[in-house]
């Protein structure tokens, strides 16, 4: 039925290649279009490069390769230092791009496809094990004092890279420059000591928090290095290319081999572990058609796969490049650093000119080496790159570690807003319950017609919809030997909020709530009972009501819990749905009454307003949805939540964050993840700040040292770095008050097992209770579980009345004991 709750399955693999990515995140190559001077065939390079650590030298990087022939696009993912070159392979080739940058002292390298993206040294470059070595030997200049010559070859030994990078940037002052000049005054003023520290832990920092970065931009990057790159076709057992294969070639994955590309089961049955994709546990049981994605792994069978994307179009690479996307698209905060750090650098440098020059003009002062001292402290504290990484290395990891636990977060704005809800609005249908509906109940009435017809009027429509009910109804008169004819239907159309229509053989038939009665002028009918909670469906042919149904649906696992560690994180839940207000209710009932506030019967533009109430009311405000009639409320919410792969792409398009898989506990994890990264950014900025102040102050108060200016300065950086890093961390289960991961995980797997065996009283018994649940005992934990049981609690129902204005209904209802959903 294709109105009522938004659709939430869509079987065609077309779609599911459109959903992850916006339309501006094309393929890392075979890109076409006009942007090239010679109008040729475009491809993405990707390159390791280790000389970008600030924003200082994303402008660098543009400067030298945007004027070159053939380059269209440059992108500079600072974090983890990746610059992304869309280019025409015919005018400019990668080797000419690579040389360009290293020309400038830039250390870049072309990341092979599939590689772990971190093709960087893990050992010191030659310049800082010389300058390092020459520095320590000056150690012993008390005992031999010509020794203290080789702390003045120390810093010549580490300059040559910070000489190439500063004179690369032009009159600009970059970090570079700024050591340098400190490294020069030190020398000037005889200290060669202090000239040698300074270069050394400059360079050796830079290699460090390289290191860090590295290690932080991981995850992603070992995704991309599980794909295989070859694969084996089923038909003749060739091995070719990962990126040979072509959309509808069939793949062979035997068991412990990693999917190669998106595709569709046709062959074989297997169990596949999509935690690197999804975060979830627990394998998943795979048979035909069933859908594998790129980067999963197969366990223990075989399955043969047709391929229903290009490599480089898989879910894998969308996903990284998505989580690139979203570090380019600055935060509130990172723009308000950036915009503050464009001031920062001059204002510091006229304060060291002014320090060095004006006390001594004043006061005639004789301790000249002190000011002339303090003002290269003051100068080497120009630099602001630990306040400039401060936002966009924080926003990254956390980036990193929704993608690792199944959340893709459409940029840094939307990190940030998920540290500010104080609401969550909730769909019903494929949301908070599962969207696989059963039959109640089919009935003909008045005798009009025979019900082996009717029931092929309703299948042939509804089997050009992919609404969940839709599905539950095709499969009932499937289930009645009645075999749909979508072919037959013409004049199809969706009443998003209402139902369907068709016409067959010149009838015109209408499908969907009491809502869709009006629409096909059929203004009375028999007042059914929404008994048990069900939903009820109505059939309207030629404007005669001559058929209705009745569908019911369970609540997610974990769905309770859910809310309940949102509640326990102070935001309110609310449940928005177009269905009735018994079926409301139920799912209220299952949920053990957690919801604060039920909304039932609304149209799509009632959630979007209701959405907006309660961002005026309430404040912040979350909305989880998962078709189309969600996608106006999703786009109004302050953060729109999709259901991943099960939910409908117009969904995906206008949410602001994806869940990979249908566990609805991402939710809350993602909240948390949200408010931690908050307060990562705000440790970050005041560590950044701090430090330097404290070095100014010693300066000032006692003496300066240049040394710990920089140790300060690239110190920091660094600080900075691993601080973000603590972002990647798991924090135990994704639900601080519930039963385990493991046993939730136990629980899905052994039910799915024992629905794709057809038998539902095969499923151990160990494992599985008759409502569904786990039973005591779980192996993982060694608890028994208990039911959970809840006190009656009074729930505001809000129901729209038949007025075009939709003004409340407010009822009490005494929600009663039930078992967790």
């Amino acid at each position: 039925m294709g109105g009522g709750d938004s659709p939430a399955k869509a079987p065609e693999a077309a779609a599911l290649e459109e959903r992850l990515l916006p339309a501006a995140a094309a393929a890392r190559s075979g890109d076409s279009g006009a942007g090239s001077g010679k109008g040729g065939k475009l491809e993405k390079t990707y390159l390791d490069v280790l000389g970008v650590c600030c924003s200082a030298e994303v402008a660098l990087v543009e400067r030298l390769l945007k004027p070159i022939d053939g380059v269209r696009a440059v992108t500079v993912v600072i974090p983890s230092r990746t610059v992304v070159v869309e280019h025409d392979p015919a005018a400019v080739s990668q080797s000419h791009i690579v040389k360009v940058l290293n020309k400038a002292g830039l250390e870049a390298s072309v990341r092979a496809y599939g590689s772990s993206g971190g093709g960087i040294a893990r050992w010191p470059s030659p310049y800082v094990v010389a300058s390092g070595a020459l520095l320590l030997a000056s150690l012993l200049a008390p005992l031999l004092p010509p020794l203290r010559w080789l702390a003045l070859a120390a810093a010549c030994a580490g300059a040559p890279p910070m000489l190439l990078r500063a004179l690369a940037a032009g009159p600009a002052l970059d970090i570079n420059a700024l050591m340098l000049v400190a490294a020069a005054g030190a020398v000037a003023l005889g200290d060669y000591a202090e000239a040698g520290a300074i270069v050394f832990l400059f360079t050796a920092a830079e290699w460090l928090e390289t290191l860090a970065c590295t290690k932080a931009s991981a995850g992603m990057s070992s995704l991309m290095s599980m794909v295989p790159p070859m694969v084996v076709l089923a038909e003749t057992g060739e091995v070719v290319s990962v990126r040979d294969v072509g959309v509808g070639t069939v793949v062979a994955v035997r068991a412990g081999e990693v999917v190669p590309v998106d595709g569709v089961v046709v062959d074989g049955q297997s169990e596949v572990d999509e935690s690197s994709l999804t975060g979830e546990s627990f394998p998943v049981p795979k048979l035909p058609p069933s859908e594998v994605w790129a980067g999963t792994m197969n366990l223990d069978g075989y399955i043969a796969v047709r391929t229903t994307a290009l490599a480089d179009n898989s879910t894998v690479a969308r996903m990284q490049r998505l989580v690139e996307a979203a570090q380019n698209s600055r935060s509130k905060t990172q723009r308000l650093v950036d915009s503050c750090a464009k001031y920062y650098t001059p204002a510091v440098v006229v304060l060291a000119a002014s320090v060095a020059l004006v006390p001594p003009l004043l006061s005639r002062a004789q301790d000249l080496k002190r000011w002339f001292q303090l003002a290269l402290v003051v100068l080497v504290s120009a630099c602001p790159c630990a306040l400039v990484l401060s936002t966009p290395i924080a926003t990254f990891c956390a980036l990193l570690r929704a993608a690792r636990m199944g959340v893709l977060i459409k940029g840094g704005d939307v990190l940030e807003s998920l540290g500010e809800i104080r609401v969550a609005a909730f769909d019903k249908t494929g949301t908070i319950t599962k969207g696989e509906f059963s039959i109640d109940g089919f009935h003909v009435v008045g005798d009009k017609v025979d019900m082996s017809m009717l029931l092929y009027w309703v299948s042939s429509i509804e089997s050009k919809s992919s609404h969940p009910m839709a599905t539950a109804l095709v499969e009932y008169s499937q289930s009645k030997s009645i075999q749909p004819k979508p072919e037959n239907v013409t004049e199809f159309r969706i009443y998003p909020g209402e139902g369907i229509s068709g016409a067959i053989n010149g009838r015109h038939i209408f499908i969907g709530n009491r809502r869709i009665m009006a629409r096909s002028s059929c203004y009375t009918g028999p007042e059914m009972d929404d008994h048990k909670g069900a939903s009820i469906g109505y059939v309207i042919v030629d404007g005669d009501l001559v058929g209705a149904f009745s569908l019911s649906d369970d609540c997610r696992t974990g769905a309770a819990e859910a809310i309940r560690e949102l509640r326990s994180m102070g935001i309110k839940s609310v449940m928005l749905t177009g269905d009735s207000r018994a079926a409301a209710t139920r799912a209220q009932q299952q949920l053990g009454g957690v919801l604060e506030e039920l909304h039932s019967e609304l149209l799509p533009a009632d959630k979007v307003g209701l959405v907006g109430d309660l961002k005026a009311r309430v404040g912040p405000t979350l909305m989880v949805g998962d078709g189309m009639n969600d996608a106006p409320a999703l786009a109004m919410a302050d953060v729109g939540v999709s259901m991943g792969l099960s939910g409908s792409a117009a969904a995906m398009e206008t949410s602001h964050a994806t869940l990979m898989s249908s566990n609805i506990l991402r939710v809350p994890a993602a909240v948390a993840l949200g408010r931690r990264t908050r307060a990562t950014i705000a440790a970050n900025v005041l560590i950044s700040m701090g430090a330097k102040a404290g070095v100014l102050a010693l300066a000032v108060a006692w003496r300066p040292m240049l040394w710990a200016a920089v140790l300060a300065d690239v110190g920091t950086c660094l600080l900075v770095v691993l601080h973000s890093m603590l972002l990647l961390r798991e924090r135990g289960s994704w639900g601080r008050g519930g039963e385990p991961e493991a046993c939730r995980a136990t629980a899905r797997s052994l039910t799915m097992r024992s629905q794709l065996a057809g038998a539902s009283n095969s499923a151990p018994e160990s494992a599985q209770e008759p409502g569904g649940g786990p039973k005591a005992g779980c192996h993982c934990c060694q608890k028994p579980s208990e039911p959970f049981e809840q006190e009656h609690t009074a729930v505001v129902i809000s129901i729209p009345a038949p007025s075009a204005e939709h003004p409340d209904v407010v009822v009490d209802v005494a929600a009663p004991t039930a078992t967790e959903c």
